[in-house]
């Protein structure tokens, strides 16, 4: 026997911490058949039956306002979908129980994961746990995703609630008396006043009597009534019905309001710790000043750590280049074939995995921070700003994923209503710098700035974030159509981070970094090696190879930069690809087996030196690196994410120009005061 369980819940309920439990490492990412929105599956086998778990993305409400929203709805209505496990933060129990209801009205049998009781319990609060599945008519399992307690159980009641549409014994109190021809109190958990309940009914004969074949007819008339756009346009002929969804979401927060009165003791008590903690870290200034602290200090541990588990990576590479040497030079393997491999595929792709320490470091930090419930602070305190300069508060939560990598944090603008404003945060975010430019930073820096390396690493994030708020604010300015949006963000508890969470959650980055590595990059690298190595004289002339000769033509437009070297610009232009490749092609350009090795960036900096590249050289490369046209994937998701060709090649263009323009005034500046 198979069954599809989706997982649903509110934004920080421990709902992905919880699938992880289940499925560990053994994810697939894939986008939903027709739209972007992703979705994460795994499988499992329990009891005889395979379980297939679906993630769905996080929620409030399961009301067709956002691209999300839409999608979990309708895969909670197909036939794909078997049981809807909703994982609830039991500490937020109020707020929760808003998307439960929802649920209920979907007509799929549905069970109540109550996570976090752990937090509750520190409150000092307790939750009646038999009155709370009597009021819902569900089962209700208690959970701790962080120490996977309850998940056998919980599974258990979802494999045997699988063919329950309906609600277990429901056992309610209330006060009024309904004079409704029907008795729902006996069918539904939430039951409306007479006047709702009676246009309910209905519609319910207007769907039966014009259209064929509906199910789920409570659902719908609901929808009707709530004014639904995507419902409206299916059932076009109940357009007539006035809406009444102030009414339907009083009434539904009115009866949350009784279920809390009868199933949460002391309510009142609240966690000190967290509201001490926020004083200070969403203050409107220490808050900011904070979160650049904490980023520094993010900065110090990537590069002192990550350099010294970095030179064990770099010996490794040595040990390799040698034997390749000496076993090719055993083999008498033609010298092209060994240049290839060695100074091509070698010191390309092996100068990027000797990063890999660092890269690893950085996703750890940031993963820690956003599973202690800091990164919705860092939301939260940006909001002022953001808004100020015309840009969504709820924009700077795109932004701050443009940190890891701009893939996903350009996938994260849906989460903005209007259109106009994602192709905004779509332009500006590729100037937060994602992961794959800090090998960039990391090797300038260390080979031309020593002991202040870190500084000026941790300064190219900085600029990164300034320059894309000023473009932001030059945006708005010119905008003649403003719109207004404001963060609506909810602040979790603080907690420890779930090591198990964080481990998921840096392994699938590490290795979608090395897989890149061994795909991209190293297709890359192979390209670049050809290209510097045939040219119209044949081959092994570098100087005069086809790469030297298309860039030493286009060379004089980046002299004004700082950058008119031809080495350096074809490097730029492999940059396009992946970021990395930057750093891999000055490798095979340079000829530096070894590059981020202690000889290696000595031998790449006397030949740096050669061709009159200093430390303002270096500086203006991780400007323009920083800023300069996105990789290729990110034009990929920004052409699927706007669907339109020339909003990508504008954004491209964008990117070059204030690229350009920074690193000349950073360059001519120099050149002025210096």
């Amino acid at each position: 026997m198979e069954l599809t369980i989706g997982f649903i819940g509110n934004p920080n309920c421990g709902k992905t911490t919880l699938f992880n439990d289940y499925t560990g490492a053994n994810l697939k990412v894939a986008n939903y058949p027709g739209v972007t929105v992703e979705k994460v599956e795994g499988s499992i086998i329990k009891e005889g039956t395979k379980i297939h778990l679906v993630d769905l993305p996080g929620a409030y409400s399961l009301t067709s306002y956002t691209l999300e929203e839409r999608v979990t709805r309708s895969f909670i209505l197909s036939d794909e979908c078997d049981v809807v496990i909703n994982v609830i933060d039991a500490s937020t129990l109020e707020r929760s129980l808003y998307l439960t209801l929802q649920l209920l009205e979907l007509g799929k049998p549905v069970v109540v994961a109550l996570n976090m009781m752990d937090i509750v319990k520190k409150r000092g609060m307790e939750i009646d746990l038999h009155r709370l599945p009597e009021m819902l008519g569900i089962p209700v399992i208690p959970v701790s995703a962080r120490k996977r307690e309850g998940l056998d159980i919980l599974l258990h009641a979802a494999i045997h609630h699988k063919d329950q549409n309906r609600p277990d014994r429901l056992i309610h109190e209330h006060d009024y008396v309904s004079k409704h021809r029907h008795h729902h109190h006996e069918e539904y958990a939430m039951v409306y006043s007479d006047k709702i309940e009676d246009k309910i009914d209905d519609i319910i004969a207007d769907l039966k009597d014009n259209y064929q074949g509906v199910v789920n007819e409570r659902f719908l008339a609901l929808k009707v009534l709530e004014g639904d756009e995507e419902i409206l346009k299916k059932f076009d002929r109940l357009k007539e019905y006035a809406p009444m969804q102030d009414e339907i979401i009083n009434e539904k927060y009115a009866f949350i309001e009784e279920v809390i009165k009868e199933v949460l003791l002391y309510k009142e008590k609240s966690d000190a710790l967290t509201q001490k903690a926020d004083r200070i870290l969403t203050h409107k200034v220490w808050g900011f000043v904070i979160f650049l602290v904490v980023m520094a200090l993010v900065f110090f541990l990537t590069f002192t750590i990550g350099d010294y588990i970095k030179s064990y990576f770099e010996l490794a590479l040595n040990v390799l280049n040698e034997g390749l040497s000496n076993l090719f030079d055993y083999l008498n393997v033609s010298s092209a074939i060994k240049s290839l491999v060695i100074d091509g595929i070698v010191s390309g792709v092996g100068v990027v995995i000797t990063f890999l320490p660092n890269i690893t470091i950085l996703f750890l930090a940031l993963a820690f921070l956003e599973d202690s419930g800091y990164m919705s602070r860092v939301a939260y305190i940006m909001e002022g700003i953001m808004s100020k300069l015309g840009l969504s508060g709820r924009a700077f939560i795109p932004m701050l994923l443009g940190f890891g990598c701009t893939v996903p944090a350009i996938m994260a603008s849906r989460t903005l209503e209007n259109h106009k404003d994602r192709l905004k945060v779509m332009l500006v975010t590729p100037f937060m710098s994602c992961n794959a430019r800090l090998t960039i930073y990391i090797l300038f820096s260390e080979m031309f700035f020593k002991s202040y390396a870190m500084i000026v690493a941790y300064s190219m994030y900085v600029i990164g974030l300034l320059v894309a708020i000023l473009a932001s604010w030059i945006i708005h300015l010119l905008d003649r159509k403003k719109s207004a949006n404001y963060l609506i963000i909810e602040l979790p508890e603080y907690k420890m981070p779930d090591l198990h969470t964080v481990g998921i959650y840096v392994w699938d980055k590490v290795k979608d970094y090395v897989i890149k590595a061994g795909t991209t990059i190293f297709v890359a690298t192979i390209i670049i090696w050809l290209l510097l190595n045939l040219g119209p004289n044949g081959f092994g002339d570098m100087q005069n190879s086809f790469a030297a000769l298309l860039s030493k033509k286009i060379a004089f437009l980046f002299a004004p930069i700082g950058l008119g070297f031809w080495q350096i610009v074809v490097a730029l232009i492999a940059g396009i690809s992946a970021k990395e490749v930057v750093v891999s092609s000055c490798a095979v350009l340079f000829g530096i087996a070894n590059a981020s090795s202690i000889d290696g960036m000595n031998s790449f900096l006397s030949a740096l030196n050669a061709i009159g590249f200093e430390s303002i050289n270096a500086l203006c490369l991780m400007v323009f690196s920083l800023l300069y046209i996105p990789c290729v994937a990110t034009l990929a998701t920004i052409y699927r994410e706007s669907k339109s060709l020339k909003w990508t090649l504008l954004e491209g263009l964008f990117q070059l120009v204030v690229a350009y323009l920074v690193t000349l005034l950073i360059y001519q500046a120099y050149l002025l005061f210096v």
